[in-house]
């Protein structure tokens, strides 16, 4: 047994968890500077300086609120719904490469937890799990605004699941392989796939803010309509999980973006610097945390601007142009590869 493979990968795992968990925890404060600063005021500043330790506040204060469970709730089912959205939001983490390979020792480590043949087919199987957190927890409250958000989250993931799937597509037929490790090399090597696939790049985008429930998408937390949506029964830490997951989520969707269409640690140059392999490495991971803290700002920003589409709004968009505009985009996607191969 490689014992030394084995301890590589629970370092590497306890890792990405805690990067995972630490940038879901500063979004938090990261959004409300960004609301502030949109909103021309000052937002988080007394926890320390400019407000840096507001998310340990805020952390600590769902940890030592009163626990409760609705006398006629599921009790089983109430627990296992924010455990199943926590438990769905990092296990896309498994298929990302976060970077080239570290010389340790003597030993090369890959900065990727699983580089399997079927990552982009993992990610949607997890994506689709995602919803069960949000069903499972909206039914099991015994509430009816609550089973209402739930159904409305689940009818948002499946709708918007069909064009995000239809736009993986068209990048497969682009890249002939479903691991992320393969995506990213060609990208290296070529150009990035954003400049190929601009129209699936939007419509990944678009679809991205449906899954993570983020505005205009909202529609499962819309507090003027449904008091709070599929969470409004939980309290301390299990609301904490469920607004956890939320901004995992967005971390973990900013990072597949950058991955799959903009080069993930890959940065021009890399290969002409004359730095060694080590350094090279570090700076690519530095490049892919760079490109996903922009698309988490535009995650952000997009909340503060744009306002929340209405239910069949929301419907139309995924039904009626999304689904159409990802079957063109792989079917011209198509007819450009056979050309070429003409």
């Amino acid at each position: 047994m490689d014992w030394a493979f084995i301890i590589e990968k629970i370092v590497l795992i306890s890792a990405v968890l805690a990067v995972s968990l630490l940038i879901a925890m500063y979004e938090t404060y990261g959004e409300r500077k960004v609301a502030a600063w949109i909103q021309d005021r000052r937002g988080p500043n007394r926890a320390g300086p400019f407000g840096i330790l507001q998310p340990l506040a805020d952390g600590g204060k769902l940890f030592f609120k009163e626990e409760i469970i609705p006398t006629n709730s599921n009790r089983f089912l109430f627990v296992l719904g924010p455990s199943i959205a926590m438990f769905t939001a990092c296990l896309t983490s498994a298929v990302i490469p976060w970077g080239d390979v570290l010389t340790i020792a003597g030993r090369e480590v890959s900065l990727q937890v699983a580089d399997v043949n079927i990552g982009l087919l993992w990610i949607l199987m997890v994506i689709g799990l995602g919803v069960y957190g949000v069903m499972i927890g909206g039914w099991a409250s015994n509430n009816k605004f609550s089973l209402l958000s739930a159904c409305r989250g689940a009818s948002q993931v499946i709708s918007y699941e069909l064009p995000m799937g239809l736009s993986l597509i068209a990048l497969f037929m682009i890249s002939g392989s479903l691991s992320l490790k393969d995506i990213v090399e060609q990208q290296r090597e070529g150009v990035w796939y954003v400049l190929l696939q601009p129209l699936g790049f939007l419509i990944f985008l678009i679809c991205a803010f449906a899954e993570c429930n983020r505005t205009p998408f909202d529609l499962p937390e819309a507090e003027n309509e449904l008091n709070g949506g599929f969470h409004l029964e939980y309290s301390s830490m299990k609301l904490g999980f469920y607004l956890f997951a939320e901004y995992i989520n967005m971390f973990m969707s900013s990072v597949l973006m950058a991955t799959l269409y903009w080069g993930g640690y890959s940065f021009p140059y890399m290969d002409s610097l004359g730095l060694s392999p080590n350094m090279v490495t570090i700076l690519g991971i530095l490049a892919l945390f760079l490109k996903t803290f922009v698309f988490i700002f535009i995650f952000m920003w997009v909340r503060w601007t744009v306002p929340r589409f209405r239910y069949d709004q929301l419907m139309k968009l995924g039904w009626h142009v999304l689904i159409p505009l990802a079957l063109l985009n792989m079917l011209v996607t198509g007819a450009v590869i056979l050309y070429r191969q003409g």
